[in-house]
């Protein structure tokens, strides 16, 4: 399978959550985009087999109100059929994708570990150009509002001399 099959598939930017701040990918889609016979059981045996490859910063289970409040919105969704996941989900941020494939031996995965790094980028652009046009805004909005506080000191100086010149 081609990158152009693949991503006609699955969107893997639609896979990429933020928790905790961190932009992060379910051990789910992971083993999907993988193609892992076992699914998750496999990505978290590769984790448990190499624990020291995935310190917290690039892999973690979530908390319990992180499964209440996630789980409602995406794991039931995706888990229809055989009464939905057994276990806590794993996340995996941009550099646990990375350190998951140097260790995966699946036959995409090089192939899906480059897609999922460039889903990861474009993520990161789009993030970033709307912060930037977010200052661009917040800096018109602040210089239009000192023009019309200008504009309002000017009035009232205005009124005050009409009506002192009236008197």
């Amino acid at each position: 399978m081609n990158k152009k099959e693949l991503k006609e598939e699955i969107k893997v930017e639609d896979m990429i959550y933020e928790i905790r701040g961190k932009q992060v990918m379910l051990d789910s889609d992971l083993a999907k985009l993988y193609r892992c016979k076992n699914g998750t059981k496999e990505i978290n045996q590769a984790v448990k087999n190499n624990p020291h490859k995935f310190p917290e910063r690039f892999s973690f289970i979530l908390d319990d109100v992180e499964v209440k409040t996630f789980a409602v919105k995406i794991f039931d969704l995706k888990n229809n059929g055989r009464g939905g996941r057994r276990n806590v989900p794993r996340v995996f941020t941009e550099q646990g994708v990375a350190m998951l494939a140097t260790i995966l031996k699946t036959p995409v995965a090089t192939q899906t570990s480059i897609q999922i790094m460039d889903a990861f980028v474009e993520m990161r652009k789009y993030i970033n150009n709307n912060i930037l046009n977010q200052y661009y805004i917040n800096k018109l909005v602040i210089e239009d509002h000192d023009r019309i506080n200008l504009l309002e000191q000017s009035f009232d100086k205005l009124e005050e001399k009409t009506k002192t010149n009236s008197l």
